[in-house]
């Protein structure tokens, strides 16, 4: 079996906590992830002052693609600065035209996602309070669910959602027993 790739995008203001479990749980699931660095290939201060040191910057890894996966983690800065950037938007509307998964949590399906016109008429959820914001267009469902996939699209909630959310994009990339081999190793089931 060929590894799957995945591209987790970090900007500035990312919630720390959803960079590093989706990178780190994508990795035990087998899945080879490359981060790339919205603002360049320097450190990354997130949104709690934890600093991250993507493999190097979002245009390097937009030219090493295409990925399997393009992975955004919350935090509103951070989804704010990646909807800001038209690099990230030309390789989210390249990712869903070639019909590959993109992954969102937290602040990123309202900010990142509905903020560059990507994954219109799908059923997301994204953090509570960002629910107006996701459903303002008319053009986003919005369920309330710790994770939710439709088609090519899996998101999530928050911080405290993190796990189901990384470990749902194992099983979507690889399979379901590769999903549940890896939650058992973390001690998750």
């Amino acid at each position: 079996m060929v590894n799957k790739t995945a591209l987790v995008l970090l900007a500035e203001g990312a919630e720390e906590m959803e960079a590093v479990i989706a990178i780190n749980v994508l990795r035990r699931g087998g899945v080879k992830v490359t981060v790339g660095g919205v603002g360049g290939a320097g450190s990354v201060l997130c949104s709690r002052d934890v600093v991250v040191m993507p493999d190097m910057s979002l245009e390097d890894a937009v030219a090493k693609g295409p990925y399997d996966a393009v992975v955004l983690p919350g935090g509103l800065k951070g989804a704010e600065n990646i909807a800001q950037s038209p690099k990230a938007k030309a390789l989210l509307q390249e990712q869903e035209k070639a019909d590959r998964v993109i992954g969102a949590i937290c602040a990123a399906p309202a900010v990142s996602l509905a903020g560059v016109g990507v994954g219109e008429g799908k059923k997301m959820t994204c953090y509570p309070a960002l629910k107006d914001k996701l459903t303002a267009s008319g053009k986003y469902t919005y369920e309330d669910k710790k994770v939710v996939i439709d088609g090519q699209f899996v998101t999530s909630q928050g911080p405290g959602t993190a796990f189901d959310f990384a470990l749902a994009l194992v099983e979507k990339l690889v399979d379901s027993e590769k999903r549940a081999a890896t939650a058992k190793a973390m001690l998750l089931q």
